[in-house]
Protein backbone atom coordinates (compact mmCIF):
# COMPACT_ATOMS: atom_id res chain seq x y z
CA UNK A 1 0.00 0.00 0.00
CA UNK A 2 2.86 2.37 0.85
CA UNK A 3 4.58 1.65 -2.60
CA UNK A 4 1.73 2.07 -4.55
CA UNK A 5 0.54 5.35 -2.60
CA UNK A 6 4.34 6.92 -3.39
CA UNK A 7 4.27 6.20 -6.67
CA UNK A 8 0.63 7.77 -7.11
CA UNK A 9 2.32 11.00 -5.59
CA UNK A 10 5.08 10.93 -7.28
CA UNK A 11 3.15 10.17 -10.85
CA UNK A 12 0.94 13.65 -9.88
CA UNK A 13 3.96 15.43 -8.37
CA UNK A 14 2.20 15.59 -4.83
CA UNK A 15 -0.95 17.48 -5.96
CA UNK A 16 -4.31 16.13 -4.47
CA UNK A 17 -4.71 13.54 -1.94
CA UNK A 18 -5.37 9.88 -2.33
CA UNK A 19 -7.10 6.99 0.01
CA UNK A 20 -7.01 3.04 -0.75
CA UNK A 21 -10.54 2.45 -1.95
CA UNK A 22 -9.18 -1.32 -2.62
CA UNK A 23 -6.18 -3.58 -1.93
CA UNK A 24 -5.88 -6.92 -3.60
CA UNK A 25 -2.52 -8.63 -2.72
CA UNK A 26 -1.51 -12.05 -3.90
CA UNK A 27 1.66 -13.94 -2.20
CA UNK A 28 3.69 -16.16 -4.09
CA UNK A 29 6.58 -16.30 -2.21
CA UNK A 30 8.73 -15.30 0.73
CA UNK A 31 11.55 -12.79 1.96
CA UNK A 32 14.02 -14.06 5.01
CA UNK A 33 15.35 -11.59 7.84
CA UNK A 34 17.81 -9.52 5.67
CA UNK A 35 16.91 -9.80 2.47
CA UNK A 36 16.35 -7.15 0.16
CA UNK A 37 13.01 -6.63 -0.84
CA UNK A 38 12.31 -3.85 -3.66
CA UNK A 39 8.98 -2.69 -5.04
CA UNK A 40 7.74 -1.75 -8.72
CA UNK A 41 4.91 -0.24 -8.96
CA UNK A 42 3.01 0.94 -12.23
CA UNK A 43 0.55 3.39 -12.46
CA UNK A 44 -2.42 2.21 -14.93
CA UNK A 45 -4.31 5.49 -14.95
CA UNK A 46 -5.92 8.79 -13.12
CA UNK A 47 -9.09 9.93 -13.43
CA UNK A 48 -10.79 12.43 -12.01
CA UNK A 49 -12.32 10.71 -9.18
CA UNK A 50 -10.18 7.04 -8.81
CA UNK A 51 -6.64 6.06 -9.97
CA UNK A 52 -5.37 3.00 -10.41
CA UNK A 53 -2.01 1.36 -9.71
CA UNK A 54 -0.20 -2.35 -9.78
CA UNK A 55 2.90 -3.12 -7.61
CA UNK A 56 5.30 -6.29 -7.44
CA UNK A 57 7.81 -6.98 -4.51
CA UNK A 58 11.03 -8.36 -5.60
CA UNK A 59 13.45 -10.54 -3.39
CA UNK A 60 16.92 -10.31 -6.11
CA UNK A 61 15.19 -11.65 -9.20
CA UNK A 62 12.04 -13.50 -7.72
CA UNK A 63 8.19 -11.38 -7.54
CA UNK A 64 7.37 -12.71 -4.03
CA UNK A 65 3.95 -10.16 -3.89
CA UNK A 66 1.49 -9.13 -6.98
CA UNK A 67 -0.60 -6.00 -5.42
CA UNK A 68 -3.31 -4.33 -7.32
CA UNK A 69 -5.29 -1.08 -5.40
CA UNK A 70 -7.94 1.66 -6.47
CA UNK A 71 -7.56 4.86 -4.99
CA UNK A 72 -9.97 7.62 -4.58
CA UNK A 73 -9.08 11.21 -4.53
CA UNK A 74 -9.62 12.60 -1.07
CA UNK A 75 -9.66 16.33 -1.83
CA UNK A 76 -13.16 18.52 -2.07
CA UNK A 77 -15.04 17.58 -4.43
CA UNK A 78 -16.52 20.62 -6.54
Amino acid sequence: DLSLGYAMLAKTGGKGGFVTAHLAIDYAGAAHVGDWVESQAEIQRIGSRLAFANCYLLCGEQRIVRASAIFAHAGKRE
